[in-house]
């Protein structure tokens, strides 16, 4: 029962509910390694991920707040200062990616849903070591290969920020499972 009770703590925690304590390295270890444990048609293993702390998370506050600027038809200063404070209130951040297959062997979807178990993994170990996580996919991450470098056939599906957290975090509510499941003999 210990996993279904980590499943259910999990919660998408806010960078504004970090507090200023920093992750340890070794977490972050175990968080990835937790990552690479995801199912994977084929193999082929596409998710693969960057990890910012210290000055790099800071740049990547800064490169995404002036990308947020020049590109935003309606400028927004509580936004683009929303930008800047999540990097800034996180311990670290990850980015997440895909790397596709080159031959192609599975439908690009699929190789997406690994990515995307394996950030559930990242989730549900980060709940269990009592670190805040909240996935982000805004738009400028199609735009982050002009900050950090990207394989060819590699693509940033979103931002994995990261931090210590004070609060109790409540249990969320969900309808019954009986209403989204239909059982056929």
């Amino acid at each position: 029962m210990k996993i279904l009770n980590i499943i259910k703590s999990r919660r998408s925690i806010m960078p504004s509910q970090y507090n200023n304590l920093l992750i340890d390295d070794q977490h972050i270890k175990l968080i990835l390694e937790a990552a690479n444990w995801a199912p994977t048609h084929k193999k082929t293993e596409p998710w693969r991920f960057k990890v910012l702390k210290g000055k790099a998370k800071n740049k990547l506050g800064d490169f995404l707040a002036a990308k947020y600027k020049e590109l935003s038809p309606i400028f927004s200063e509580f936004k683009h200062k929303k930008i800047m404070e999540k990097v800034k209130k996180s311990s670290a951040i990850i980015l997440i990616c895909m790397q596709r297959d080159p031959k192609e062997s599975v439908p690009e979807w699929e190789e997406i849903a690994a990515v995307s178990m394996s950030v559930q993994n990242m989730w549900l170990m980060a709940t269990d070591l009592k670190i805040g996580s909240y996935w982000s996919s805004p738009k400028l991450i199609n735009v982050i290969d002009e900050f950090i470098p990207l394989n060819q056939g590699e693509r940033c599906l979103g931002i994995f920020y990261m931090g210590q957290h004070d609060e109790n975090i409540n249990h969320r509510i969900l309808g019954p499972i009986e209403d989204k499941v239909l059982w056929f003999e």
